[in-house]
């Protein structure tokens, strides 16, 4: 949740080398951020932790974005919900 792209960016990296699977709702909501780095790690880290892409890319302006950014929230919030409890991330 760091606003900054410095502190950001490694916590990302070492959420993907721990396989965390609680920072998935972060990643979704960095996914239109405005800073195309973390956009960049973002996408990156749930591929590595999800598998899944959805046709997003980081480098589209936040209108070409906004489909893939809706994609995604839906298959957040449908993963969220087939989770138990005890493993979902917190939001």
């Amino acid at each position: 949740t760091n606003p900054d792209p410095a502190g950001k960016v490694p916590a990302i990296e070492k959420a993907v080398g721990r396989r965390d699977l609680s920072v998935v709702p972060q990643l979704v909501k960095d996914l239109d951020d405005e800073d195309p780095a973390v956009r960049f790690y973002a996408i990156y880290a749930l591929r590595e932790l999800t598998g899944e892409e959805f046709g997003y890319r980081y480098f589209y302006d936040r209108d070409q974005r906004k489909p893939y950014v809706l994609r995604w929230n839906q298959w957040l919030a449908k993963w969220q919900a087939e989770r138990p409890a005890e493993q979902s991330p917190k939001k």
